[in-house]
């Protein structure tokens, strides 16, 4: 276990490579929600994310034939980052093995920052298999993602700034993936302010926390499925488990719709850009997964925002979708002069936006007297969807939505 001189040691280490993120009080969140939020943004951090701090204190604290030899990790992207800069910045040769299907955003950002990446595996176990068959190969030193004290050490100096720019915090709310970053903030802030909550946040496509937690044991799922890559692990450590134990008060979980809609929130209201883990703590207030009193003071941790693009564009329009703002419809007209301009009345009447229409007269999926018509349209909420859908219907054509 991991204690509060640990934390205060690692930050003067982290100092010299992490930035100190700001602490922001949000007037949007915390009018929606009724509680006084703050955005700890930690996607501003060098290299997009948290992950640098506890790679800088792990790499800090290896010994000189450690570094003569050089290290290995796995990583789905944000800790192959910390990892490959503070291997850098060090001297310190870096090899990084990432999942096959890693966002390539984060495979070209880990090699821009010096460090040799392997492509290996479906997912950060199958990839961590492979960076420890290297370890024993080249006899590097394998700095783990989460379970290792001088990482979560390096994480938990975000709780030390919380602290002290918010020291009227009543909860913290931190993602969950392999339990290093909730590890060390939840030690440095219950070990100063012990009252304060700390409540961890995972993807229901991805729940071995949550699920180790209410079993009393450690948890591996056979699989995980979700939008946020940075938390897709199929269990948590052996020393953050612990830890978890003895400092997390709750664990929740959030859909991908919730998260995704929490990234259009984002971008859309604070100018933000966030990935689906960096989402996941303000999706948890948002959508009111754990319980919360008015004005209660929260810090929701964005952990990172290394969001592959063509990512964020599918979390867009799936963001769009679940606030009834965008909208894809497939009908049926009969082939005739006109036909096209009736149902366009319909639109009018309603004033829906149209991005696109195709007109397919060759679909065997309709009559040949018929047409098949699938049309995008841009609306605005979903009690706008719901009256324009009734009134298609009572109009007489058959609407199947699509999107």
């Amino acid at each position: 276990m991991i204690e509060l001189d640990d934390v205060l040691e690692a930050r003067e280490r982290v100092q010299k490579t992490a930035r100190r993120t700001p602490l922001e009080h949000s007037y949007t969140y915390s009018s929606m929600t009724g509680a006084d939020v703050h955005l700890k943004l930690e996607n501003f951090q060098r290299t997009g994310a948290f992950k640098i701090r506890g790679a800088t204190n792990r790499i800090a604290t290896l010994s000189a034939e450690q570094k003569d030899a050089g290290v290995v990790t796995a990583s789905a992207g944000n800790h192959a980052q910390g990892v490959a800069l503070a291997a850098t910045r060090a001297g310190v040769d870096a090899k990084i093995v990432m999942p096959e299907h890693a966002p390539i955003a984060k495979v070209k950002a880990t090699r821009s920052y010096g460090a040799e990446v392997v492509l290996s595996g479906r997912d950060y176990d199958a990839a961590a298999d492979r960076a420890h068959e290297i370890e024993r190969e080249e006899d590097r030193t394998y700095v783990h993602a989460f379970d290792d004290e001088m990482v979560m050490a390096g994480q938990g100096t975000i709780g030390l700034e919380i602290l002290e720019d918010c020291p009227n915090v009543d909860t913290v709310v931190v993602p969950i993936g392999g339990g290093g970053l909730i590890s060390g903030i939840a030690t440095a802030i219950k070990e100063q302010k012990p009252d304060t909550r700390v409540i961890g946040v995972q993807a229901e496509g991805a729940s071995s926390a949550k699920e180790s937690l209410e079993r009393g044991e450690r948890v591996t799922l056979e699989g995980v499925e979700t939008i946020a890559d940075g938390i897709a692990t199929r269990t948590i450590g052996e020393r953050t488990f612990e830890h978890i134990r003895e400092y997390v008060d709750e664990i929740v979980t959030v859909s991908d719709p919730e998260t995704a809609m929490t990234i259009v929130h984002l971008l859309e209201r604070s100018k933000t850009v966030v990935e689906g883990a960096g989402a996941v703590p303000l999706a948890a207030v948002l959508f009111e997964k754990f319980d919360f009193d008015e004005d209660e003071t929260i810090v929701t941790a964005l952990c990172g925002g290394n969001i592959d693009l063509n990512t964020l564009t599918n979390v867009i329009v799936r963001g769009l979708v679940e606030t009834g703002r965008y909208l894809k419809i497939r009908t049926v007209l009969t082939d005739r002069p006109g036909a096209l301009e009736d149902l366009l009345e319909i639109f009018t009447a309603h004033r829906a936006n149209i991005y696109a229409i195709h007109h397919d007269r060759t679909s065997r999926d309709v009559n040949m007297s018929d047409t098949e018509v699938e049309i995008e349209l841009e609306m605005r909420g979903p009690d706008h969807v719901e009256a324009f859908l009734a009134d298609m219907r009572e109009a007489g054509y058959d609407v199947d939505v699509l999107a």
